[in-house]
């Protein structure tokens, strides 16, 4: 089964393509969408568990990179191509960075964890087999989407993905982000990499950003202030303005 893909713009234009993250779908991108549609072909996919993508259950993360290989390569044309992953997205976008046969131009890398949390890996399991009835508390979800910056527009999808999303998918997620590191062949790839990260972020986020930077010469990285995990959602037009700009640099 393929995801779900939303496309927008010009299909003769550079690509990009966003890979949203856990927990919610391509919705998370409206703003991005509404920015630079007129400028670019854009690719917002629906990751496996998520949104209209739900029947494709999530397996690994390598396993969803693989995926976006694949509407990349179904959709290349020799045209210039960048990747802007979040969080869970962000991890998958490394990845895809670190496949051979597929061709990335530019990725953005937004708050995207590489250092393993093996103690909190190991309680996982029974804490989400505990809270899981939370995800369908509205009050709950509320709380956890103020977290992650969602607005009010965007409350009901984001309680629908949420509550939505199957236990053992959940548990596969989890588990993969938090055993997440630099995969090999990452620094083997040409793409130039931007890496953000908010000042508020946690510091395992904040060390993996050092960590990312260190792993390849054609990565730079820009810390936000006053930002915590969700930039794009919590300023759209500070985060539009800082894609634009990096992504129309010379070289």
């Amino acid at each position: 089964m393929t995801l779900f893909v939303s496309e927008f713009g010009d299909k003769s234009g550079p690509m990009l393509v966003f890979i949203h993250g856990g927990g919610v779908s391509g919705w998370m991108w409206d703003k991005q969408v509404e920015c630079f549609q007129e400028q670019y072909y854009i690719v917002v996919p629906d990751l496996p568990s998520h949104g209209k993508s739900r029947a494709k259950e999530f397996t690994t993360i390598h396993d969803a990179a693989q995926d976006i290989v694949e509407l990349i390569l179904e959709r290349d044309h020799g045209q210039h191509i960048t990747i802007i992953g979040f969080s869970l997205g962000a991890q998958i976008a490394l990845e895809v960075l670190s496949i051979s046969g597929v061709r990335i131009d530019r990725a953005i890398i937004i708050s995207g964890l590489v250092t393993p949390m093996k103690f909190t890996r190991s309680i996982t399991k029974p804490l989400v087999r505990i809270s899981m009835p939370l995800t369908k508390n509205r009050l709950f979800s509320k709380l956890q989407a103020k977290v992650l910056y969602v607005g009010e527009e965007y409350l009901e999808l984001y309680y629908q993905d949420s509550s939505l999303i199957s236990m053992n998918a959940l548990l596969n997620v989890l588990d993969e982000n938090m055993s997440y590191y630099i995969p090999k062949g990452f620094n083997q790839g040409k793409a130039k990499v931007l890496v953000l990260v908010g000042a508020k972020e946690k510091k395992p986020i904040l060390k993996s950003s050092d960590v990312i930077v260190s792993s390849s010469e054609y990565c730079e990285r820009q810390v936000i202030p006053n930002i915590g995990h969700g930039i794009s959602l919590a300023n759209p037009s500070l985060f539009n303005h800082i894609m634009d700009t990096w992504m129309n640099e010379e070289g």
